[in-house]
C-alpha cells in the first residue's frame, strides 16, 4: 500500500486529516512529502498539493537543520513522538514556529513514513521570549536599586565618619551638606518603588485643589537651573497666557511629572538646549486639556526601544542604566500617573538628536476663590497643628527611627508615650488613654499585626485609631494591616508632610476633650481575673467555680517556683514546658494579659530564641503571679 493511498482511506481521511485545524504532513524517512491538508495555505501560505513531492528538509530552518534531522531519525525509531519543535519557511519567506506530533506508520502498516501533526506555536513562543525578556529586565533592575542604594547609603556611612573626627565648621557643613544630598538620592529611589506599588495597587490618590501653572512651573525650573549651568545647557520655558487661570487637579502629581521628566531631559543632555512649552490644547464644558512638551537635544532613543521606555524596570538600554543611574522606573511612574488622570502621553525622538515628551491632561477651570480657601485652609491647619495636644502612643523599635517621629510630634505639641514593641503598647494601652497610635510592624517580641489583633480585643481601646508604619508597601503587606485592624498606613521614609497629611487630613484626627477620655485601669500596672467563663461553663454553679479557684491557687506555686528555678539556671526546654502546662488554667482563670506572656514565654524558650527577654518577662510574669494569687484566695474563700 502506498502511503497517499492510506490516507485516502474514510474516515481518518475526512475527520482527521482535511477537516482538521492543525497542519498535516505525511512524509516518507527521506524526509519526501506525500500528503499534506488544506491548512498549510491559512498557516504557511502555500496552496493546496504544491508541496506534495518536495523534500521537507528544505524548507527547515538552515542553522536548525542537523538537529532537527537527528530528531527526526529518533521519530523513526519510535511508536509515536511527541513535541518536536522547527522553524518552517513560509510561502512569504518568512519562518514559523511549529511543534509535530508524529506518528511512525511502519509499527502498523509497514510502511517507512511519518505522519506529522503539526501546530502553530507562534505566539507562545514570542509569550516565552518575552517573558525572558521581562525577567532579564526585572534582574536588571533589581542590580540597578541594588547599586543606587549602596552608593547613598556609603556616603552617608562615609561623612557620618568623618563627622565623629572632629571636623572645622566648614568641613561639618559640607559633610552635613553630603549626606543630606545622599539621603535625599535614596529618598527619590524609596519613592520611585513605593510610588509603582501604590499604583499597581490601586491605591494612589488624587486630589482635587486649586492651582495656578504659572505659580507651579517657575518654581519647579529653578530647582533645575543650577544643574542646567553646571552642564551648560540652555533651560527655558514659555507658558501660553491663555493658562493664567485657576485649575482644579492635583498639582503635586503634575509636579510629579514634571520633575521626571526634566530631570531625564537634564541628565541625558550634555550640550545643547531643554525647552518646556505649556499650552491649552482645548477648553470645553469647564474643562481645560494642558499640553506640556518637554524637549531636549540629548541622546535620543533608538527607534526599537521607543516601545519599551514606559515599561517597568527598563531603560532604553543596560548601559544607559550603568552610566547614567536611575531605577528605571521614572516614566513608568509618568505614564501611569497620567493616564490615572485620563491624560495622554507620547514621545518623538531619534538617537543623537534629541527627544520630546508630549503630556497631555485635562484639569477643571476653578476661580480665584478656589485658591483663597486652599490657602486659608492650610494656613488654619498648620494653627491647628501647634495646638492640637495629641496623646499619641509610638511604637517603635529602631532608636533613630523613635527619635526622628517622636521630634515631629515634639513640634506639633503632642503628648508623646512610647513602646519599643508590640507586648509593652498592650500594657501601655491598658492602664492609659490615647487618641492615635503610630504602630511599627516589624519588630521583636511581638510585631505590630498581633498587637493590633491584641488591642482589637479590648474594651476601652478597641476603636483607637492605629496607623501602621511600614517599610513594606507591596499590595500584600497593605492588605495585611488593614486585616489586622490597622485604620490606615505610612511609608517610611515618610517625611512630617506625610505624617501630617495622615493624622489630620486622612484621618481627621482631632484630641479628645477631657470629658470624652474613657477611664483607664490607671497608671499601676495590676493583674485582673475574669471568672466568667468558669461562671458560662457551670451554669453559674459557685461551688464548681470555687472548687476550680481552690485547685488553681494550689497547684500552681510549686510549678511556678519550677519556671522561678528553669530561669535561675536557664534550663529553657524546663521552662517552655512548665509554661505549657499552667497556659490552660490561666485561660479558665480568665487571666488573658498573663496567658499572652505565658505563651511568649513557652514558644521562646522551646525555640531558644529571645532568651534575654524571655528571662525579663518571665520574672515580671512571676511577680504579678503574686499578686493575683492571694486576689483568688479571696475569690475561693469568699
Amino acid at each position: 500500500m502506498k502511503l497517499e493511498n492510506y490516507v485516502k482511506r474514510g474516515a481518518f481521511y475526512e475527520a482527521v486529516v482535511e477537516d482538521g485545524s492543525d497542519i498535516i504532513f505525511v512524509v516518507d524517512y527521506t524526509g519526501n512529502i506525500h500528503y499534506h491538508n488544506a491548512s498549510v495555505k491559512e498557516t504557511l501560505g502555500y496552496r493546496s498539493k504544491s508541496l506534495i513531492g518536495k523534500n521537507f528538509f528544505h524548507f527547515i530552518k538552515p542553522e536548525t537543520l542537523e538537529d532537527f534531522k537527528r530528531k527526526f531519525r529518533l521519530s523513526q525509531k519510535r511508536a509515536y513522538t511527541e513535541k518536536i519543535e522547527f522553524q518552517f519557511l513560509c510561502k512569504d519567506q518568512s519562518f514559523r514556529f511549529l511543534e509535530f506530533n508524529a506518528i511512525n506508520l511502519q509499527h502498523k502498516t509497514a510502511l517507512e513514513g511519518l505522519i506529522l501533526d503539526c501546530r502553530d506555536i507562534t505566539q507562545r513562543k514570542r509569550d516565552e521570549n518575552e517573558l525572558v525578556r521581562l525577567q532579564k529586565a526585572k534582574e536588571q533592575f533589581l542590580a540597578n536599586i541594588s547599586h543606587e542604594i549602596r552608593t547613598p547609603i556609603n556616603g552617608i556611612a562615609g561623612m557620618a565618619n568623618l563627622l565623629g573626627q572632629g571636623p572645622s565648621p566648614e568641613d561639618r557643613e559640607t559633610y552635613l551638606n553630603a549626606i543630606r544630598h545622599s539621603a535625599e538620592n535614596l529618598k527619590v529611589i524609596i519613592n520611585d518603588i513605593l510610588d509603582l506599588a501604590a499604583i499597581e495597587s490601586g491605591k494612589l490618590r488624587f486630589e482635587r485643589i486649586a492651582f495656578n501653572l504659572k505659580d507651579l512651573l517657575p518654581s519647579l525650573i529653578n530647582t533645575f537651573t543650577y544643574q542646567a549651568k553646571e552642564k551648560k545647557l540652555s533651560l527655558d520655558y514659555k507658558i501660553d497666557e491663555k493658562l493664567n487661570k485657576i485649575l482644579l487637579g492635583d498639582p503635586v502629581r503634575l509636579n510629579q511629572i514634571l520633575i521626571n521628566l526634566i530631570s531625564n531631559a537634564v541628565k541625558f543632555t550634555h550640550n545643547g538646549s531643554i525647552q518646556i512649552r505649556c499650552n491649552a490644547e482645548k477648553e470645553h464644558r469647564g474643562t481645560c486639556w494642558i499640553r506640556v512638551e518637554v524637549s531636549d537635544t540629548g541622546v535620543g532613543i533608538p527607534e526599537e526601544k521607543l516601545n519599551t521606555i514606559f515599561e517597568s524596570f527598563s531603560q532604553a538600554d543596560a548601559s544607559v542604566t550603568r552610566r547614567y543611574g536611575g531605577t528605571g522606573l521614572g516614566l513608568t511612574i509618568v505614564k501611569q500617573l497620567v493616564e490615572l488622570q485620563q491624560g495622554t502621553i507620547h514621545v518623538i525622538s531619534k538617537e543623537h538628536e534629541g527627544s520630546t515628551f508630549m503630556v497631555t491632561i485635562p484639569y477643571g477651570i476653578g476661580k480665584v476663590k478656589d485658591l483663597a480657601k486652599t490657602t486659608q485652609s492650610t494656613d488654619k491647619v498648620l494653627q491647628d497643628v501647634k495646638k492640637s495636644d495629641l496623646h499619641v502612643l509610638l511604637v517603635e523599635d529602631n532608636d533613630i527611627n523613635r527619635l526622628y517621629a517622636k521630634s515631629i510630634l515634639k513640634n506639633w505639641q503632642c503628648y508623646i508615650d512610647v513602646a519599643e514593641n508590640g507586648l509593652v503598647a498592650i500594657e501601655k494601652i491598658k492602664n492609659n488613654f490615647y487618641d492615635v497610635v503610630l504602630m511599627d510592624v516589624q519588630m521583636p517580641v511581638m510585631d505590630g499585626y498581633e498587637a493590633t489583633k491584641a488591642i482589637r480585643m479590648m474594651d476601652h481601646s478597641s476603636d483607637v485609631p492605629i496607623i501602621a508604619l511600614t517599610a513594606n508597601a507591596t499590595v500584600s503587606d497593605v492588605e495585611k494591616c488593614f486585616a489586622a485592624g490597622m485604620n490606615d498606613y505610612l511609608p517610611k521614609p515618610f517625611t512630617p508632610e506625610d505624617l501630617y497629611h495622615k493624622l489630620f487630613d486622612d484621618l481627621k484626627i482631632e484630641p479628645a476633650t477631657k470629658e470624652n477620655i474613657p477611664v483607664q485601669v490607671g497608671t499601676k500596672k495590676e493583674v485582673h481575673y475574669n471568672l466568667d467563663y468558669l461562671r458560662s461553663v457551670s451554669g453559674n454553679n459557685e461551688e464548681f467555680i470555687r472548687e476550680m479557684v481552690t485547685t488553681f491557687i494550689q497547684t500552681v506555686p510549686s510549678i511556678l517556683e519550677d519556671m522561678h528555678q528553669a530561669i535561675d539556671t536557664q534550663e529553657w526546654n524546663k521552662l517552655s514546658r512548665m509554661a505549657h502546662q499552667i497556659k490552660p488554667s490561666f485561660t479558665l482563670m480568665g487571666l488573658d494579659a498573663l496567658r499572652s506572656e505565658i505563651v511568649f514565654i513557652e514558644e521562646n524558650s522551646k525555640l531558644e530564641t529571645n532568651l534575654q527577654e524571655v528571662t525579663r518577662i518571665g520574672r515580671e510574669f512571676l511577680k504579678k503571679c503574686k499578686i493575683v494569687i492571694p486576689e483568688l484566695s479571696k475569690e475561693a474563700l469568699g
